[in-house]
């Protein structure tokens, strides 16, 4: 029992040492992740079937973020990103007010159907751009962009890997989750607009004149470009329908069949080699998201979430608003420094259980394939939907859109520090967590009703 809880503390200790050496800048946060992973390695933490285990939680939105980082770079050669933020630009009439709002309307609607660290892959082009020609650091805009996005995920289903998790687990359709969820989403995006004088005060004020003659130049390779962007339509309409059609499609098979489609085109189209296309993938994002999981695993198996769960219905019996409004803040504070998946991946297991402990369902319920959840228990759920989607807001590590933001300045020359991040991300998480409380509440009052 003492050597279990010598190991328990070595655990929390390599991972709240990495936490610290990220937000300290201390060491390039990969490297520290890999030796917090290499560091529990050498002490035993991980057998086999540890490493299995994280594997099968990691696939799925690694998965995501591979097929949609091969999916953005095949169209890089075809000129859309400078055609787009041409445009762009023009709408914006050299305003850095008019840039930032416009940031809203361009990244939320992708974020209805395509994953979030996808929609911050495909637009970082267009929005460096734009920042570059009203020069500005285009710091801020792409922070606002990972948490726009991270909101807009919120929208529909499968907007977020960690939303995405939560809703297959529990059996939500598509269609129960725009009734349900898509309004909070939209209600959370909303809230970031007070926010942007304030958090990016000389980007808003920015007047610049915009040469007169400005206008697009024309696509290199039109017809490579259709066939591109034909793919990426494909894709979004597996990603919106795939899980629907006789043979199921789940949204990370639909990233790689996406990616082999790329591929296959700019290999038909001989634009340039393969492993130029696969070279250029941010396997340095890929490889820290994966150090997550692995840290957020052993975590897990100190069992201190699971005793959480075992004395849930201690604390709140069967008052499921109690354990909702539990939910939504303690995954939203979790899930900004533990990052959102894996942190709801365990917390699933949690509330089930404590649903199972209270009889609100039966013990079958802890099955993979059960979905017969009474509406009164929803909100639990949704709540959980909230707190792991909004509170990735909070930190670099919170989200994998965020992750894929930093690595995208960073290649670009610029280093963003985990408190330039939180100075962002943390006053607009707890307002956007404060008003999916009010959601949430309104929630389970219709249940009951």
């Amino acid at each position: 029992m003492v050597i279990g809880n010598l190991q328990n503390v070595f655990t929390f200790c390599v991972f709240f040492g990495v936490i610290l050496a990220i937000a300290f800048d201390a060491i390039d946060m990969v490297l520290a992740a890999f030796l917090g992973v290499s560091l529990l390695i050498v002490a035993g933490d991980f057998t086999f079937d540890d490493v299995l285990n994280i594997t099968r939680m990691a696939n799925g939105p690694i998965a995501l973020l591979f097929g949609g980082m091969l999916v953005a770079r095949t169209l890089m050669p075809t000129g859309i990103f400078d055609w787009i933020g041409t445009h762009f630009l023009i709408l914006t009439r050299g305003s850095g007010k008019r840039f930032l709002l416009g940031l809203i309307v361009l990244v939320a609607p992708l974020c209805a159907i395509l994953p979030n660290a996808t929609t911050v892959i495909l637009l970082a082009p267009v929005i460096i751009r734009v920042a570059q020609a009203l020069e500005v650091d285009f710091i801020g805009p792409m922070v606002l962009t990972a948490i726009i996005s991270n909101s807009a995920g919120l929208l529909t289903l499968v907007g977020d890997p960690a939303t995405f998790l939560v809703g297959s687990t529990i059996g939500m359709t598509f269609v129960a989750y725009l009734q349900k969820v898509s309004l909070g989403g939209l209600l959370s995006i909303l809230v970031i607009i007070p926010f942007m004088p304030w958090l990016m005060k000389d980007i808003w004020k920015v007047r610049r004149q915009l040469p007169e003659n400005l206008k697009p130049e024309p696509l290199k390779r039109p017809w490579f470009c259709a066939v591109a962007l034909s793919v990426l339509a494909v894709m979004v309409l597996l990603f919106l329908f795939g899980e629907s059609i006789p043979r199921p499609i789940v949204p990370p098979a639909v990233a790689i069949v996406g990616a082999t489609l790329a591929l296959l085109v700019t290999y038909g189209y001989k634009v340039e080699p393969i492993e130029a296309v696969i070279k250029d993938v941010d396997w340095r994002t890929l490889l820290f998201l994966m150090c997550l999981f692995s840290l957020v695993a052993a975590i897990n198996k100190t069992g201190v979430l699971q005793s959480v769960s075992q004395n849930l219905f201690a604390w709140f019996g069967r008052d499921l608003v109690a354990v909702g409004m539990v939910m939504l803040a303690g995954v939203g504070v979790a899930s900004g420094f533990l990052a959102n998946i894996p942190i709801v991946a365990v917390m699933l297991v949690m509330v089930k259980g404590y649903l199972v402990t209270a009889e609100w369902v039966p013990e079958i319920a802890m099955a993979p394939s059960f979905s017969d959840w009474p509406p009164q228990v929803l909100p639990v759920f949704v709540a959980m939907m909230f707190g792991a989607t909004l509170g990735g807001n909070a930190t670099l590590i919170g989200a994998s859109a965020n992750v894929v933001s930093v690595g995208i300045c960073a290649s670009h020359g610029k280093q963003v520090s985990f408190m330039t991040f939180m100075r962002y991300g943390l006053p607009v998480m707890a307002a956007q967590l404060a008003v999916s409380a009010v959601y949430v509440l309104v929630l389970f009052y219709f249940s009951d009703s």
